[in-house]
């Protein structure tokens, strides 16, 4: 729906200006403006106002008794009141003088049945777009109320619904802004959600307001890290820290941001950028920064720490769990300092350590796999931290499984070595067949170690590889360290248990990065400026707030599916426009949203969201 100005006059040297009520109705490839209400002069409305009147109409006649994506003024939800009575009292349908060719309004009762004769001939379904997934999206939205932030930010209405589209299309749709145009055109029903009719956007409109939103980052990471504490009653008495990198397509000549480093995806041809991000035991991101793609992980520990203390609203300070890679001993200290506690996996196994209660038995658990884990707190004399000791079975018999595969390997390099010195006209110069056998030594040193090497040689000349495996086998005084590793913590806290929980959920870190990476999109980056760069990854951590969100909720009830699937499920429900020829000759067209199935009702049910996003709309029109 839209107002539509109308200028009368001039009458006595002065114009008139009055507004009608109108929505948009395609008639044979055209649009047409259908009248719905004479609103008058309106003159007491600012033109903000007069957009935001249009859209509050609209939601309250598509049954939201709440605003979804702005706040509106007292006098404004007044008028839109009074008009939403007045279309639900005369409930209005489209229809078209045959003869005059024009749109006029017929008035039914909403209670009536309305009965059509037929010709099932004419029926056909046009117009079919996905809707599932998006009005699902939009309603979390409207509970993160990320658009009364942007309009508090002075971005005006019409930008603060394209930010609305680009979000929701960033976790239903994850794909460049080009692909994202096409399937706003072509695919989907947001646009007519959200701005009440469908609108196409252009590739270049999605990119200026990726770039509205991230000149917004600091608001919006503030606004989401205080808005899921009080929609999920959290406390954040556990953050974990952790960095990843992205990669980029593209030489990125003359970029600050992308830089060779060490990829985690094991693209280290490629240019990447650094993403860090402090994120509660819930998966709810409460801080990011972005990095150089050679950024040394540890060395931004103190940086993310300052922010955390100023930037969000946590109310005391929480436990720090982080990797090993951050938990040098600098940051360690630092953290003391600041009076944090933490919690970091061990670089090395620890020797010549003690129990803590050298009565108690170990602690046994089982992992979510069913397999055993021992638990025990041991202490180090030089060291006031206090360490948690891990044993698993699992952890013991891959490591010995990698152990015997690596020195597989490294057998047959050596016979390899010893074939070619037998071969005629094969390398045999010791010199050479020393520096073939270093290399070899190079490529695996866990496994070198176990062996016991000869080069056979005559004057000089290498006759073969002779290779014989240690005896190395454990005396039963000696303490096994295969599945063996350890925890460390500030913490004086003795219940295994309790250490082993908060270590365990670093998981939650690690499934973000994994749904940024996948299931959103931000891996690769194609963008060749370093700003658009950081406006693709902050776009991505706002819909991953979003796909939170729901996720949070659905695992409240029990409902662990991954975002992909609940976008398969929810994709199934979709918008038909079904048109046919009634007795009268006039054509008769219905646009409806399909009846959720059984997955998606159960979604919505969990979410306690409304199915459906609208009523179902009616048109009368000539053939």
């Amino acid at each position: 729906m839209f107002l539509k100005k109308i200028n009368k006059g001039p009458k006595d040297g002065k114009v008139y200006t009055y507004y009608r009520l109108c929505e948009s109705v395609r008639i044979g490839g055209k649009t047409r403006h259908n009248n719905l209400l004479n609103l008058g002069s309106l003159d007491g409305l600012l033109p903000d106002e007069l957009k935001m009147l249009a859209n509050r109409i609209e939601e309250l006649y598509l049954g939201l008794t709440n605003h979804l994506f702005f706040e509106v003024s007292d006098q404004v939800e007044k008028i839109a009141v009074k008009c939403y009575q007045q279309l639900r009292d005369k409930q209005k349908i489209a229809s078209v003088d045959s003869t005059k060719k024009t749109i006029k309004i017929t008035e039914n009762k909403a209670e009536e049945a309305d009965f059509e004769q037929v010709n099932l001939k004419t029926l056909k379904h046009d117009e079919v777009r996905e809707v599932g997934a998006e009005w699902l999206c939009l309603q979390a939205l409207k509970e993160l109320d990320i658009a009364t932030v942007l309009a508090q930010t002075d971005m005006e209405q019409e930008a603060i619904h394209k930010a609305i589209t680009l979000i929701v299309g960033r976790a239903v749709f994850p794909a460049s802004e080009h692909k994202t145009a096409q399937w706003l055109q072509s695919t989907t029903a947001l646009t007519e959600l959200v701005f009440g009719e469908h609108k196409p956007i252009s590739y270049q409109q999605l990119y200026l307001t990726g770039d509205q939103l991230f000149a917004q980052k600091d608001i919006l990471e503030q606004h989401l890290c205080t808005k899921t504490n009080e929609l999920f009653d959290i406390e954040d008495k556990i953050v974990f820290y952790d960095l990843t990198n992205t990669y980029f397509e593209g030489r990125k000549q003359g970029s600050a941001l992308a830089q060779f480093g060490r990829s985690k995806e094991k693209r280290s041809d490629c240019k990447l950028v650094s993403l860090a991000l402090v994120v509660n035991a819930e998966g709810f991101v409460k801080y990011s920064k972005i990095y150089e793609g050679n950024i040394y992980e540890a060395h931004t520990l103190e940086t993310i720490v300052d922010a955390l203390a100023t930037s969000t609203s946590l109310s005391a300070k929480p436990v720090i769990v982080m990797d090993a890679g951050i938990a040098d001993e600098a940051n360690l200290t630092m953290l003391k300092t600041k009076g944090y506690d933490y919690l970091c996996v061990t670089k090395a196994k620890l020797k010549d350590y003690t129990v803590v209660n050298p009565d108690a038995t170990p602690v046994e658990i089982l992992d979510n796999r069913g397999h055993k884990i021992s638990l025990q707190v041991v202490r180090k004399d030089d060291c006031e931290d206090q360490f948690l000791e891990i044993k698993s079975e699992q952890k013991a018999a891959k490591e010995n499984a990698m152990k015997d595969r690596i020195c597989l390997r490294f057998e047959e390099e050596l016979q390899n070595l010893h074939a070619s010195i037998q071969k005629k006209g094969g390398t045999k110069k010791i010199e050479k067949v020393g520096e073939r056998l270093g290399r070899i030594k190079e490529r695996y040193p866990t496994a070198n170690k176990h062996y016991n090497i000869e080069i056979e040689h005559e004057n000089q000349i290498a006759t073969g590889i002779t290779f014989v495996l240690k005896n190395n086998k454990k005396t039963q005084e000696e303490t096994p360290t295969e599945g063996l590793y350890f925890v460390r913590t500030s913490l004086k806290e003795n219940n295994e248990k309790l250490l082993w929980r908060i270590y365990n959920t670093l998981t939650e870190i690690e499934a973000t990065f994994r749904v940024l990476k996948t299931d959103l999109n931000i891996r690769p980056v194609f963008h060749q400026k370093d700003e658009r760069t950081k406006a693709h990854i902050q776009l991505g951590i706002v819909a991953y707030m979003l796909v939170n969100t729901i996720r949070h909720k659905l695992k409240k009830a029990g409902i662990n599916h991954s975002w992909t699937t609940i976008i398969g499920i929810m994709n199934t429900q979709k918008v038909v426009t079904t048109s046919f020829i009634n007795h009268k000759n006039q054509l008769i067209m219905l646009k409806k949203c399909s009846e959720p199935n059984a997955q998606v009702l159960e979604i919505y049910q969990a979410t306690k969201y409304k199915t459906k996003p609208f009523r179902m709309k009616k048109f009368v029109l000539p053939q």
